[in-house]
């Protein structure tokens, strides 16, 4: 965008605006009375509001006013320490938040850099001298306070934490003195500050993740990882420690990766963490995925099926025999519905038995084991003892060998329910690849009766929904109109993006599905080993729906957007 070079700091942003060609003075009237009848927002945001300019546009304008950079928040992590510098009570009065100190110089993002008096309480506040503003969205300033300076205890707890960690070599650390720091009430608090907020914000997982600044903490909600907060380097060993602690890991032990897991409780809530760790140049990496057990199982029209493909998956899992398999990445929801579907089929009449790794739910009148390859309770060797447990459905958690697929296929084809897991891209290429691991095309079609390949999509947040017309590009390119053999006008929906979803315009998931019953057509391509393009051809011949077809029904009911459809499913 052009501009002209003169000063341009006094000047009413509405006519610089009008200057630029991007509003009309007839827009900014509009605005102006919408002022006058009381709405108090600056002119600026109404028009954003209103869609009449981007936020992009407005602060490409602003930031030439202001003579400064913009900076968007939403990329920024904030060390506590900096964070320390500015009362929380200073930075809303202000509508300004730091952002770094470096040489002496303080980096204060603002909602109004040119603010000669917040700038000026600044200095004398925190007594450094160099003070250079940024200019950042007033909305983006109040998310940050509210994110940063919420959990207060943060800076109270770390500042209680006097003691640094100190290492004599590279492996001789004073363990005993790190181990009693680790039981201590500051790290105890801090590491149960960190998974209260996990569970409060949705995490599924939290990364603790050590680097040259400090130790970076990362939330996964919704299947995204977000950057939460960085604590101190001088704490990064005991909290560490302290996690390793609670998982009954071994602290002395920092070169090898290990896995662990503890439970906490909220009230009657109860949460299990998993803990994996792994070494890495700047110390030991720490992830704890969350498994909420207050949520209960999903029923099987929760998931996210389409009507038709419900119905399908119902009259498979209510057969007596065969096998079910489901197929996706890991965090797909596979292991969701395969626990939806034996809630499904659970009944007193029925002995269900599961080899799983690792247990994640505990479900009612179901025999669920915990493989433990240490010991030699591989998948294979649990199949062969369950199958002397009169059984009348198994679950096995994945078939990760020829020896676990052989059993599996021969429990199916002696009268056995069979539910399993594997990984590929689409439903078609999990058939093929129990051929490549050695699997009879002929046992195949006799024993596999349904494939399932699913993904996970983030739902649009309901509080900050809006409608959109798509341009006729991106109907054309992805033949919406074709879906819906009508010319009305087609509209879409996508999230603004609000506290309430932190600003990400989705807040939970759903699953889209691609289903393929087997039917003769099918079996007789599996026995003459046909590739899985050609049996994906015949599914969608016969009316399948792929992963893509299932996520655009719903984007087009307003669950989900396009822009998700693509990014998981292509």
């Amino acid at each position: 965008m052009e501009m002209s070079k003169k000063p341009l700091t006094n000047q009413r942003i509405g006519n610089i605006l009008i200057e630029q060609g991007l509003i009309t003075p007839q827009q900014l009237e509009e605005v102006l009375k919408m002022q006058s009848a009381g709405n108090k927002k600056r002119i600026g945001e109404i028009l954003v509001e209103l869609g009449t300019i981007s936020k992009e546009e407005l602060f490409g304008v602003l930031q030439y006013i202001y003579e400064t950079e913009y900076v968007d928040l939403s990329t920024y992590v904030i060390d506590p320490e900096v964070i320390s510098l500015i009362p929380e009570k200073v930075a809303l009065q202000y509508r300004l938040i730091p952002l770094s100190i470096n040489d002496n110089e303080l980096v204060v993002a603002m909602a109004n850099p040119l603010d000669v008096y917040a700038i000026d309480f600044v200095r004398g506040h925190t007594k450094i001298k160099k003070i250079k503003s940024m200019l950042a969205a007033e909305d983006d300033i109040l998310s940050a306070i509210n994110s940063y300076y919420e959990l207060g205890e943060y800076k109270d707890i770390i500042e209680k934490l006097g003691t640094e960690i100190t290492f004599k070599e590279e492996e001789d650390e004073d363990l005993q003195k790190l181990e009693a720091i680790s039981k201590g009430a500051p790290i105890i608090q801090l590491v149960n500050l960190l998974i209260v907020q996990g569970v409060k914000d949705r995490a599924s997982d939290i990364h603790i993740e050590p680097n040259e600044s400090g130790l970076l903490i990362r939330f996964r909600i919704d299947g995204m990882l977000h950057d939460n907060r960085i604590l101190p380097n001088r704490i990064k060993a005991a909290i560490i420690s302290r996690v390793k602690i609670l998982a009954k890991m071994d602290i002395a032990e920092r070169r090898l990766p290990q896995d662990g897991r503890f439970q906490v409780k909220f009230g009657i809530r109860e949460v299990d963490l998993r803990v994996s760790t792994i070494p890495t140049v700047f110390g030991e990496k720490v992830v704890l995925r969350i498994l909420d057990k207050s949520k209960g199982l999903i029923k099987l029209k929760s998931l996210g099926f389409l009507a038709e493909q419900l119905d399908q998956f119902k009259s498979i899992i209510l057969k007596s025999y065969g096998i079910i398999l489901l197929t996706g990445p890991t965090g797909s929801g596979k292991t969701t519905t395969l626990y939806a579907a034996l809630n499904k089929v659970n009944s007193n009449e029925k002995n269900i038995i599961t080899v799983e790794d690792p247990v994640e739910y505990k479900l009612n009148r179901v025999n669920q084991i915990q493989i433990l390859p240490k010991i030699d309770l591989t998948f294979a060797n649990a199949l062969r003892s369950i199958l002397r447990q009169d059984p009348d459905v198994i679950m096995i958690g994945e078939i990760r060998d020829t020896e676990t697929a052989q059993i599996a296929v021969h429990a199916a084809l002696t009268g056995h329910l069979v539910f399993s897991t594997l990984h590929t891209n689409d439903a078609a290429s999990a058939l093929t690849r129990l051929i490549d691991m050695g699997i009879e095309p002929f046992l195949i079609s006799s024993s596999v009766i349904g494939v399932i390949a699913q993904r996970l999509v983030r739902v649009i947040c309901e509080k900050c929904k809006e409608e959109y017309v798509p341009s006729e590009d991106i109907l054309y390119g992805l033949k919406i109109k074709d879906r819906l053999n009508n010319d009305s006008k087609i509209k879409l929906y996508r999230g603004k993006g609000c506290s309430f979803c932190k600003n990400t315009g989705y807040y939970g998931r759903t699953s889209i599905y691609e289903l393929i019953v087997l039917d003769e057509e099918i079996k007789s391509l599996i026995v003459t080993k046909a590739s899985s393009n050609v049996i994906n051809e015949l599914a969608l011949k016969n009316g399948m729906k792929t992963l893509k077809d299932s996520g655009m029904e719903k984007a087009l009911q307003g669950i989900t957007t396009i822009e998700e459809v693509l990014r998981v499913a292509g």
